[in-house]
């Protein structure tokens, strides 16, 4: 990490915003089952966390990941192709109340993506969108319904790291490169 790059949440704030997002969650009363369903590759493992800190609460969610590689509306122009990871996704999403949850929201493209692949599973009665951090600078009409922390600076990249697959918990911010 360079000198230049800030720590925005460390280890203890991951985890507080995470708390407050799954109480959040908890405290809306729909009526229709619960499921947390992730986005590959790090929004799985906040879904996982987030579905446990619920389950410590008493409040019951299925939990599952999608790969949305697929249908990504830049695929053929990445120049590295996105690696196809296997989505989990071992009950019907029919009648729930799918809360989508995404590691960093930035420009709404991940989500109509991952809404496109949610629908090829079934039709879920709702669809909400939880993530860990809003960085801003939507290109498509797309709002988070639970969020961690909102960033005012969309030029500013942003970078997860998680224990799982980093080895640690944090979120830096770097200035951007020449």
């Amino acid at each position: 990490m360079s000198d230049s790059s800030d720590i925005i949440l460390d280890k203890g704030g991951i985890a507080l915003a995470l708390d407050e997002m799954a109480a959040r969650i908890a405290a809306s009363r729909a009526p229709e089952p619960l499921a947390l369903v992730g986005l590959l590759s790090r929004g799985d493992i906040v879904a996982r966390r987030l579905a446990s800190r619920l389950e410590a609460s008493g409040r019951e969610a299925l939990c599952g990941a999608i790969d949305i590689s697929l249908y990504r509306d830049d695929m053929f122009n990445l120049e590295n192709r996105p690696a196809l990871r296997s989505s989990d996704l071992p009950f019907s999403t029919d009648g729930m109340r799918l809360v989508l949850v995404d590691d960093v929201l930035f420009t709404g493209r991940t989500v109509r993506a991952a809404l496109n692949a949610v629908f090829d599973y079934g039709r879920p009665a709702r669809v909400e969108l939880a993530c860990l951090i809003d960085r801003g600078g939507r290109e498509l009409p797309v709002r988070a319904d639970y969020v961690g922390l909102t960033l005012n600076d969309p030029a500013r990249p942003v970078k997860l790291s998680l224990e799982e697959t980093d080895g640690v918990d944090r979120v830096i911010s770097a200035p951007l490169q020449p």
